[in-house]
Formats: C-alpha cells, sequence, structure tokens
C-alpha cells in the first residue's frame, strides 16, 4: 500500500479448500531506529556469540520473520498433509503509526485475510516464549496551566502555573483512580498493574530562575488494562478538568501562605486545559482465554518447555485489538526477550527460536485437528 513496502502473504494449502484456515501473522519487517555508537556491536548485522544472536530486530521483530520462514521451509521440505491451510503474513510496517493502512491494518481493511476469520490466527511479536494473555491500552495526554509570568520576589501578585499544574494534575489522578479502581479480571489475566494515569514529562515557559513563568505543562499517559474501554475515560478526565476551572479551583491546595490561583484586584485567574487526542488510541487487548486456540497454544508451549506462564502487560500493542474487534480469533505469543525490547545490544537466543519452531509445529498440527 506503499512504494517499496510490500505486505508478504504466503500459503501452504491445505487438502480442504472448505477448512478453517491457521494463521501466523503479526511477524513485521520494519524495525525501530539504533544508534550505532550507543551499541557493543555493529547493529545492523547478524553478530553470533554462543547462544545469544545481536543485531536491531532479533528480538523485535526479525528473529520472527526469520523463524516464520524456517518453519515455512520445513513445511515446504516435510509435506505434511493438513486439511487447514497455513496462512504466514509478513508485515511492511508495525511500529511506525504516523501511515495507517500500510500494514496488516490495511490487509483487513481489504480484505486480503478474511479466509481467516473462520479459523484462528496467532500474533507472534511478543516475547519470553509465553502466551500473552492481555496489553494495555495507551493515550497521550498534555496538561497545561497558565498564570502570569512576574518576578519571584512577588509570588502573591501571579498565579504560578506550576504550582497550579502539580496539584491538577495530582487532582485529575486521585479522580481517575476513584472511577476506574482495579478490576477483577486484572488477576484473571496476570496482570501485574492495573489501569493507570501518569506525568512522565514537565516543561514551562522560558525564562530566569528569579521569574514565574508565564505557563506549565505536564504531559503523560493513560494505561488501560482492556476492561476500559478509552470512550468511557477520556470523557471524563476532561470533565475533571473542566470541575476545577469552574470551581476556580477551590478543590485544590496551594503552597504556603502567598500561594493562590486567582488575583482578584490584579484581574488575574488561572486556567488548566488537557490536550488528548482522540485520534491517537491504542485500545488494550484481552485474548479469549476459553478459545480452544489458547488451549492448544498453552499445551504446544508446556509440550516443549515443560510449563507455561501466561502474563500480560499494560504496554501497547499495536493494531492487536483492531484486528480481535473486526472478528480474528487472535492469541498472541513472541519468543525474543523481554528485556532486549528497543534495547541497545539487542538479541535473542537461537535455542529459544529452536523450540519455537517445535511450538509451531505443535500449534498449527493441533488446531488443524481441533478446527477439523
Amino acid at each position: 500500500y506503499e512504494p517499496g513496502r510490500g505486505n508478504i502473504i504466503i500459503t501452504y494449502p491445505g487438502t480442504d479448500k472448505e477448512a478453517p484456515s491457521i494463521g501466523l501473522i503479526g511477524a513485521h519487517l520494519d524495525v525501530v531506529p539504533a544508534d550505532a555508537d550507543s551499541w557493543e556491536r555493529n547493529p545492523f548485522e547478524l553478530v553470533v556469540e554462543g547462544d545469544n544472536l545481536y543485531g536491531r530486530g532479533t528480538t523485535d521483530c526479525l528473529g520472527h520473520v526469520a523463524l516464520v520462514t524456517c518453519f515455512l521451509q520445513e513445511l515446504a521440505r516435510k509435506k505434511p498433509k493438513l486439511k487447514s491451510s497455513v496462512v504466514a503474513v509478513f508485515i511492511a510496517s508495525e511500529e511506525a503509526n504516523d501511515k495507517p493502512d500500510i500494514g496488516i491494518d490495511g490487509l483487513v481493511k481489504h480484505g486480503k485475510l478474511d479466509m481467516l476469520k473462520s479459523g484462528a490466527c496467532l500474533w507472534i511479536d511478543a516475547s519470553d516464549s509465553e502466551p500473552c494473555l492481555g496489553t494495555g491500552g495507551v493515550i497521550s495526554f498534555h496538561l497545561k496551566a497558565y498564570g502570569k509570568r512576574f518576578h519571584s520576589g512577588f509570588p502573591h501578585k501571579t498565579v504560578n502555573p506550576i504550582e497550579l499544574a502539580s496539584e491538577a494534575m495530582k487532582y485529575v489522578q486521585d479522580r481517575f483512580y476513584q472511577d476506574f479502581p482495579g478490576r477483577p479480571e486484572e488477576k484473571e489475566y496476570n496482570f501485574e498493574t492495573s489501569s493507570t494515569m501518569k506525568p512522565t514529562q514537565i516543561k514551562c515557559a522560558s525564562g530566569g530562575l528569579n521569574q514565574i513563568p508565564s505557563h506549565a505543562t505536564i504531559s503523560g499517559d493513560i494505561r488501560l488494562t482492556p476492561f476500559y474501554s478509552f470512550k468511557e475515560v477520556v470523557p471524563k478526565v476532561r470533565g475533571y478538568v473542566n470541575e476545577l476551572n469552574e470551581t476556580m479551583f477551590s478543590a485544590l491546595p496551594t503552597r504556603g501562605p502567598h500561594s493562590k490561583y486567582e488575583v482578584p484586584e490584579l484581574g488575574l485567574a488561572g486556567k488548566v486545559e488537557i490536550d488528548i487526542d482522540d485520534n491517537d488510541v491504542c485500545e488494550g487487548i484481552a485474548c479469549r482465554v476459553r478459545s480452544k486456540s489458547y488451549q492448544v497454544l498453552c499445551h504446544s508451549i508446556t509440550s516443549v518447555r515443560g510449563f507455561v506462564n501466561p502474563y500480560s502487560v499494560t504496554g501497547a500493542l499495536p493494531l492487536v485489538r483492531d484486528i480481535q474487534d473486526a472478528g480474528f480469533d487472535l492469541q498472541i505469543t513472541g519468543f525474543g526477550l523481554s528485556n532486549s525490547y528497543h534495547a541497545e545490544n539487542e538479541y535473542c537466543k537461537l535455542s529459544d527460536m529452536e523450540k519455537a519452531c517445535k511450538i509451531l509445529s505443535l500449534f498449527v498440527s493441533g488446531m488443524n485437528e481441533v478446527l477439523n
């Protein structure tokens, strides 16, 4: 869907054209940038050191591209008779979200993967050789407070936007956690944290250290477990900020005897705004743990590794919720290392990938039996 950036769909045909298909999807051809100066090895070539395979993309996600390619080679060599077709999809774009509909979102939009809706899909872009039961959704926010630039020796004659933004942030967070507490489903899915709203950066208008700035902005993100929706959360958060402005911050404590959010004698009043882009949202996913595909995945991993420890994270995984909502039975796994994701000196283990090939073989054979 963009010149020079093609998606690749490879099908190993089953013996029954009417049988549901098995999809191996999620492995993407793009990677995040790498700063060669900060690596101990060349990030742009494969470096083999014992069992470790170093290079940008070994964990996310070129290692999975190689894995699925090797699996397809084995299918072509051994030619097992399967009623279900096996469909492998290599995605052109997953890391960048500034150009939608180039990768799997475009394939789904144009009906190129409809043959997988009646079967099962394994999304191979996670880590640690375990089933990933769920991921978090994420959206960014920018909370901006306005005051007036003034000499810091006269704090009683202005509104300090850093103080206002800090107290407003605490108020909004408190309201968020009251309205969106932990959910019982999070324990079932092994989420380590519940939904969160937190600041990650702060900026203010430039000036001297003896100047109270004219404005300050606290930015961060809201991360939701998949048991809440941003459609209900975002209006609530905007409402918290509106309440603060409407009540002239009467619910907020001040900092010291001369801190204030309104100076009537000077016609000065503080103001707070929150900017949340509704179009830049990634919803989380809760995989269907009662699906046959989940049972087959767990059995396949246990058969090879001797154990299985499903997990969930509030980190975001783009596109998977959209695919599930489009009608696909989707399970998630991956065989790189979580401590190596997007990291300097990224690596995966060859032994993990060898076991992964066996896990894929058991998953495909198991789903072939279940679906037929």
